[in-house]
Order: C-alpha cells, then structure tokens, then sequence
C-alpha cells in the first residue's frame, strides 16, 4: 500500500519564514464558510436529496476534467460510461470504469485534477491509500458503503463543506423546478440559479430557431420581433431574479460587443431565425446580444459575467457521438481592449453596474485585463478559469494582475465546477495560493502583514459575497 497523505503545507513556500506566515495566514481563513458564487452542479442533486449511485457516476462519467486526459491517453469514452448524447450508453458496469481509471491514474500527475481527487479520497472518503490498479477495488469499495450513509448525501454534504451558497447555472428556458422543490422543501442550504441564455442567444446553439420561440412561449412575448425578444429576456431575468438569481453568465466566443440601431439588430434576428446569417454575423448578433445584456443589468442589479475564448467542441467525431462539454473545448487567443469598446462607451463609467471579465488567454492579464479592470468603476476581475484554474496558474494571475488591478478589482474565487466534491478541495486550494502570494509581499515588505491579514478573508470569501451580492 502506497499512503495517501495531504501534507499541512502543501503549495506553501519552500523558505521556513515565508511558509510560516503563509501558514499562519491560511490557518486564519482555512475554516471560512464557502462563497461559490458560479458553478454547474445540478439542482437537482438538492432538490431530491438522493444518493450518489456509484464511484465512477460521482468522479468519472459528468467530469470532463477526469475523462478528457483518459480520451488522451487512447480511453474510449464509451468504456468510461459517458452517455451519448441520445442517453444511451454501452452497458454500464461501475467497478470495471473504476478499474480502468485506477490503472491509469499515474496520468493526473502534475494537475490540478490530481489535487482535486486526493483532497476528496482523503478528506471526504477518509482513504488513506493511493489510487492504484492494486488499490482500485478498495477505494472503490470504501467509496461505495459511504455513498450509501445519509451523511453522504448531497444536502448532508453542502452542509459538511461548509458552503454558505452555491450558485448553479441554469438556461432562460429551464422552468427551475428544482429551485422551487428545494424553496418548499424546508431545508436550510442557499442554493440558488443564475441566468445563462446562450441556447437563445447564440444562433449557432443547436435548435437557436426553436429555442427563441420556445422563450416567446413561456414569456407571451413575439421574440421574432427585436422588441418582443428582449421583452422576453427581461421577463425570464425577472423570474430567475425572484428564484434568488444575483447573476447573470454568458459563454462567448469572444468578448466581442456592439452598439447597433434597432433596425440592423431585427434584421440579424430574422436572419438567425431563418438560419441564413452571413459569414460572421452569428458574431455580430451575439456580440449585440451583450450590449443589451448590460442595459439589463443596469436596470435589474443582475451582475454581469462574461466567459469567453473557448474554441467549443473543437472535436467533431467527439461532439458528434456524445454532445457539448465533452473535454473538447480549446482556448483560443482573446482580446478585450477593442472588443468590450462599445459596450464600455455606454456603460463603463456607471457605478450601478458591474461586469466580471475571466479569460482563458493569460497573454491578456497584464496587457488588457488588469488595465481595464484598474480604470473603468463597471469592471472587475475573475479569478484564474478553467484551464487555469491551479496551482501555477492562480500564482501567474496573481503576479500579472494585482500590480495594475489591485486586489479590490477583483472577485476572489469561484470554482465553476460541475464535480461536488471538488469545491471544497478548489476553494482549499485558492486559500492556499493567495495565502502564499500574501505572506511573500508581507516578508519582501511590499506590504505589512497585518494588511496580508486584512486581505486573505477577502480573497477566501468576502470580495466574492460582495460582488455577486450574496
């Protein structure tokens, strides 16, 4: 048996002095309750309550982060139990997927995925050993009796994480049943929804046509008229405003936006609708679709995120088989300086509104983010995303952005995951690195450590609250 162990100083600095003041920095954030202000868990995990039903369903199968490095390496997601995008599958055996992830384990060596997984093996499953082909059935098996205790459940859990609130992302079209089922349930966990409306506004989502009329339906709107379209978004922002929605996410291609008179924004509607836009129109529409996004954010108090720079399901054979969110989304390079103009022209300056920028291009972060984020009063920072989302990559936005930006224009951490059980350990993590980053400014002296102090709360949770007004 090789043992699994977490060392107390993990990701903190090699230097005796500097490690123990990050340490004593951790030590006073460590135990903060979790702000997770934007994510992709289910509502529905909260809503029925109901176990977990295996090790593989729980760490495998939905985790593009898990099954994109086995594809890598020559894995058929078909032997990983990933549904096809009609539902259907090969026949599912857990233990056997278990198996194959186990043998091949080794892989994760290096990522942050890596941390993730031992963080949960250890802390939530109590395992002491490391995952191996050897060792796979006993991890499995102790996983599996756990999965089966009420204290494993997804609502005894949120509360054992100690997760203040959790966002989760849901489309304009999704009537949020599991919002309202966990509201009358009587339980006391904050779960609440955000507005992500990329199915109805992008024209290049599968089913765009039927999508925008389907949002016409439930809102009594015409949304193949411009004025009804928008109508139409404002009436569901209303809704998932009152389901306890604070945000609102917009996964672009790029952070391109424009500021265009009402008569060419009908007429790219009636050519999306029809499915005949032109060559870069689809952009246009979309980067239109922001403009007015933010006038709704100004007028409803939704904060505003854009996510943009992903390359989506860059693997045709991939999306093909099995659909969107496959682990073939590629970042792509980025710009924001001319892209967000338009939009920064009309609402920039106003203190009433606030947009959070992430990126996935860390070329940017000095270059456009930071001095953006450092002037305009409507803009803040993301944390380090996705791909960046580690160790290393928290460090290099650190260092990049804060001399600019400063610490204030930023939102601390959100883990934006669709793994549960990865939120504590990606939260343990960020406390871990800001910690760092801090305790080397207060030993260099570029700041005092009571201020070090001062910041490493706002950065575990308190910068998050407040922006996402949670």
């Amino acid at each position: 048996m090789i043992p699994l162990v977490l060392d107390p100083d993990r990701l903190f600095p090699s230097d005796p002095a500097t490690r123990a003041v990050a340490r004593a920095l951790y030590d006073s954030v460590r135990d903060l309750p979790i702000v997770s202000p934007h994510g992709h868990t289910e509502a529905r995990w909260f809503a029925d309550n109901a176990p977990f039903p295996d090790p593989a369903a729980l760490f495998i199968v939905p985790d593009h982060y898990v099954f994109r490095m086995l594809y890598s390496q020559g894995v058929s997601m078909d032997d990983l139990g990933v549904p096809a995008r009609d539902g259907s599958r090969l026949p599912y055996d857990a233990r056997a997927i278990w198996r194959r992830f186990a043998s091949r384990y080794h892989l994760f060596r290096g990522t942050p995925t890596r941390l993730w997984l031992d963080h949960a093996f250890h802390d939530v499953f109590g395992i002491d050993e490391r995952l191996t082909a050897e060792s796979a059935d006993r991890c499995f098996d102790k996983i599996e009796t756990c999965l089966g205790e009420d204290a494993f459940r997804p609502r005894a859990l949120f509360e054992r994480f100690n997760i203040e609130v959790i966002a989760t992302t849901e489309s304009p079209l999704d009537p949020l049943d599991c919002h309202r089922a966990i509201r009358a349930s009587g339980w006391e966990g904050r779960v609440v929804t955000a507005y992500r409306p990329d199915p109805v506004v992008d024209p290049e989502f599968d089913g765009f046509a039927d999508n925008v009329a389907q949002l016409g339906e439930m809102t009594g709107e015409n949304a193949a008229t411009w004025t009804g379209y928008l109508a139409a978004h404002r009436a569901r922002r209303a809704f998932f405003k009152s389901m306890g929605a604070t945000s609102t996410d917009h996964g672009h291609p790029t952070a391109r936006t424009a500021d265009l008179d009402p008569a060419q924004c009908q007429c790219l509607l009636d050519r999306a609708l029809a499915g005949t836009l032109a060559a870069g129109e689809a952009e246009l529409f979309r980067a239109q679709v922001l403009t007015e996004m933010a006038a709704m954010s100004q007028d409803d108090g939704l904060l505003m995120q854009i996510h943009p720079g992903s390359f989506r399901n860059h693997n045709p054979a991939v999306y093909a088989r099995f659909g969107r969110d496959k682990g073939a989304d590629i970042p792509t390079p980025t710009g924001y300086v001319d892209a967000l103009k338009p939009l920064l022209d009309r609402f920039g300056n106003a203190r009433d509104f606030t947009l959070i920028l992430f990126t996935l291009d860390e070329t940017t972060y000095a270059r456009e983010l930071a001095p953006l984020a450092g002037h305009y009063p409507a803009l803040r920072l993301g944390p380090p995303w996705w791909f960046h989302d580690s160790f290393q990559g928290m460090l290099r936005f650190l260092e990049q952005a804060i001399e600019t930006a400063g610490f204030y224009n930023t939102v601390g951490f959100n883990d934006d995951t669709r793994a549960f059980l990865s939120i504590p350990a990606r939260h343990d993590v960020w406390r871990r690195v800001t910690c760092r980053f801090l305790a080397n400014a207060a030993v260099e002296y570029r700041m005092g450590e009571d201020e070090a102090f001062e910041l490493a709360p706002l950065l575990a949770r308190d910068l998050a609250r407040a922006a996402y007004k949670l």
